[in-house]
């Protein structure tokens, strides 16, 4: 008869198969090691089956019902995100990010009314991105179409992120006034983790893209 214990990994002790289990498909997480993993399926299994249900459930609809804004590329359960729909935001600016996330983050510090686009990431060929692999397209699209009078890069200051910035900066010039929030960060910083004081201070220091 087979044993259903079995180690996770040498390093930590003997789990029931469906326990590691568990722990393992945490541990796929961003930022959850094998510590962390461990001490959430502790958790998990110990809460009421109503609780587990509800976040079972809620996780798969997230996964069925959320899908991109068609215009934006924001996360959205709709074709066209609130963000796009809405009537008081100034249609004549676009702010352009990498990720919902830094998105999410300009949001909160309620300074900025425009539009936004999302491209899905940044050009890094050593990661086998190229502006093909992003909304760049889309975004010159909406441009050179709609009465935009700035587009303002706000895409984080990496190596790939320079690169980024740049490219979409040379590509929209031709439609468009461009420019780049002024970082109150260090290079290597993501706008996800910055503070909304230090954002808000960025949108009202930016400049024209050279």
């Amino acid at each position: 008869m087979k044993n259903d214990l079995y180690p996770l990994n040498r390093r930590l002790p003997v789990y029931t198969r469906p326990l590691a289990r568990l722990i393992e498909q945490l541990q796929r997480l961003p930022g959850v090691g094998p510590k962390s993993a461990q001490r959430l399926a502790l958790y998990l299994i110990k809460r009421p089956d109503a609780e587990i249900e509800a976040l079972a459930e809620a996780l798969i609809q997230a996964k069925q019902q959320v899908g991109l804004c068609q215009q934006c590329f924001h996360l959205s359960a709709e074709p066209i995100c609130e963000i796009c729909r809405n009537p008081n935001r100034d249609k004549s600016t676009i702010c352009v990010v990498s990720e919902s996330r830094d998105l999410i983050a300009l949001e909160k510090t309620r300074e900025y009314r425009g539009l936004y686009h999302v491209l899905g990431g940044v050009i890094s060929p050593m990661d086998g991105i190229g502006p093909e692999q992003l909304t760049v397209e889309a975004l010159v699209r909406r441009v050179s179409q709609e009465k935009v009078k700035e587009v303002i890069l706000a895409i984080n200051p990496s190596v790939e992120g320079e690169t980024t910035t740049l490219y979409v900066g040379q590509l929209v010039r031709p439609f468009t006034k461009v420019t780049r929030i002024a970082f109150g960060l260090p290079m290597g910083g993501d706008l996800e983790y910055a503070d909304e004081v230090t954002l808000a201070r960025a949108l009202e220091g930016r400049r024209e893209l050279e």
